[in-house]
């Protein structure tokens, strides 16, 4: 299965935005966007000029690298999201945020959505008792995702507890950190995700 191996500051700096890709790191003076905050390579500080095309792109490359999908995959959301009743760029971020591994790090299991995907690929998580070791599993609302019960002492999920309170709990999820369980009380309506996508610009993309 191909990845993304590279390093993953160089994708913040690529898109002139922090998007929170290695968890506690970004929060510290250690971050690369904050000391370098322009583009990687010996013509990253070079002011460019895009094309409404090239508009678009760096938009969709910004919430594909967001999610941290692979183009295929993240095609397929879209795909999907175009089938559905509704506006095409909502139900595209409603595919993603439904996702498991996003659903982890939003409720602080994880401090990032790539700590996510590998604490589920390890087995530490039930989705409604049962265990589910698949980060692109779809969660519905009511669904109740708990921390196994010999994985509660990992060094990792315990650390992103602790500083869960910095990054917040969104509105639409419910966190119990003593019995480290969360459930998904409903799903976001556009105006709760604050994280500064136009999701249009991708529509238009991939409807050309």
């Amino acid at each position: 299965m191909a990845r993304y191996t590279e390093s993953l500051c160089r994708l913040c700096r690529r898109e002139g935005l922090k998007l929170f890709l290695k968890g506690d790191r970004c929060y510290s003076d250690k971050c690369a966007f904050e000391r370098r905050g322009y583009a990687p390579g010996d013509h990253g500080q070079v002011r460019r000029k895009y094309s409404d095309y090239g508009v678009q792109l760096r938009e969709k490359q910004k919430l594909k690298r967001m999610y941290g999908l692979l183009e295929r995959q993240f095609r397929g959301y879209f795909e999907k999201a175009d089938k559905q009743k509704g506006i095409t760029g909502t139900n595209l971020l409603l595919f993603l945020e439904r996702r498991l591994d996003n659903m982890v790090f939003r409720m602080g299991f994880a401090t990032s959505r790539n700590e996510a995907r590998q604490l589920i690929k390890h087995n530490h998580f039930l989705v409604n008792g049962k265990p589910v070791n698949i980060p692109s599993y779809l969660v519905k609302v009511g669904s109740e995702i708990t921390v196994r019960e010999k994985s509660r002492k990992v060094g990792r999920i315990l650390e992103a507890l602790e500083t869960v309170a910095r990054r917040g709990i969104p509105q639409w999820l419910e966190l119990d950190k003593d019995n480290f369980r969360g459930v998904v009380r409903t799903f976001p309506a556009r105006e709760e995700l604050v994280m500064p996508i136009q999701e249009q610009l991708v529509v238009e993309l991939y409807s050309k």
